[in-house]
């Protein structure tokens, strides 16, 4: 059956953020540092190791007096704007400028890039009358990220964590998306790369797709199966 609505994951699903390598590069050009290249190394090996990169490797291990924030970070902007900051000063940085300037580094439209598949996706959903809506647990506006990348025209909605005060898996996000976009839970699917949070709409009865959060050259053509559906 052709679905009547499809919601999406943002993150390692529709885009995909930069190497950590670039990440913090262009960070540390914003603040006017050069690293040298041992000190590079070691800057990049400690903030992946610690997940201080939104959209990046998840930390090896959340110390107990910062497990809490990092739980509920994608509640509010204030709670991940400081759980990032928090897992990144976990990291002896050579300027302290550079905590922020990772942070603000991730917002940017130009660190993101859509996955090769993902405008022809949309195009063809759209064609055929499909509705479209972005769920994001996230805990920042990233509708700049599309507009950006040319793909903000495809999107009927966006039902974004932090501007609702409820992160996937709760099935209450997802019936706010079907809601949004007058679909019921039968006639959505779901496509996300996270069993456990994109899974959960299942719950109410959507069909659900899983993708690979793979680099984007390493993924050309995930969202394609997506076609089948259309008939």
């Amino acid at each position: 059956m052709m679905p009547k609505c499809t919601l999406f994951d943002f993150s390692g699903t529709l885009f995909r953020i930069e190497p950590a390598d670039q990440w913090l590069r262009a960070a540390a050009d914003a603040v006017g540092q050069s690293l040298a290249p041992a000190e590079f190394a070691r800057c990049l090996t400690e903030l992946q190791e610690v997940g201080a990169q939104p959209g990046g490797t998840l930390p090896r291990e959340v110390p107990a007096h910062l497990a809490d924030g990092w739980r509920t970070r994608d509640l509010s902007g204030a709670r991940h704007r400081a759980a990032y900051l928090a897992q990144s000063r976990q990291v002896s940085l050579p300027h302290e400028d550079l905590h922020e300037a990772l942070y603000a580094r991730h917002r940017e439209p130009a660190a993101w890039a859509p996955y090769p598949d993902a405008a022809e996706v949309l195009t063809a959903l759209r064609e055929h009358g499909v509705r479209i809506g972005v769920v994001s647990n996230i805990g920042w506006d990233l509708r700049p990220v599309f507009r950006a990348h040319g793909l903000d025209t495809y999107v009927d909605a966006y039902l974004l964590s932090f501007e609702h005060g409820i992160q996937k898996p709760d099935p209450a996000l997802f019936q706010l998306a079907c809601a949004t976009l007058g679909c019921c839970a039968p006639e959505t699917v779901m496509v996300g790369d996270n069993r456990r949070a994109d899974g959960g709409a299942a719950a109410l009865g959507c069909r659900v797709h899983f993708v690979d959060p793979l680099p984007v050259a390493e993924r050309p053509d995930s969202l394609r199966p997506l076609l089948d559906l259309l008939g």
